[in-house]
């Protein structure tokens, strides 16, 4: 069982950045896909970034050129550096971790997903 926990959520201008962190415990965490998703209020959990074991990357489209997945085997964490912050970001963001088929896999689906953390807060003001 892993267990997983947002934070660094909170309350920024619109351009501007926050960086989330995930904290992972529970597992051997490079063999674990990742990824984070969000949900607005009023409207559905979506994908927002994945990475693999190994590093590999994907991303919505929305978000592409913006924000940054990474990960770091070594102390259990992934992160979401997220720059040029729209109003409608705002929402609930949500780390999730799924043990995958090999260290090159990403998952950019909810319902591949095992484990989900509790979300964090970001508010994005216009």
């Amino acid at each position: 069982q892993v267990h997983l926990v947002e934070s660094g959520g909170g309350l920024v201008r619109a351009g501007g950045s926050l960086r989330l962190s995930c904290a992972a415990s529970g597992g051997a965490f490079s063999n674990y896909a990742m990824g984070w998703f969000r949900q607005a209020p009023g409207k559905e959990r979506e994908f927002v970034a994945a990475v693999s074991g190994s590093g590999v990357t994907s991303y919505a489209d929305s978000v592409k050129g913006r924000f940054t997945i990474s990960r770091d085997n070594a102390k259990n964490t992934v992160d979401l550096q997220m720059n040029s912050l729209k109003p409608e970001e705002t929402g609930v963001y949500y780390c999730a971790g799924v043990l995958a088929e090999g260290y090159a896999y990403y998952y950019r689906y909810e319902y591949q997903y095992a484990f989900w953390g509790q979300g964090t807060q970001v508010v994005v003001s216009s």
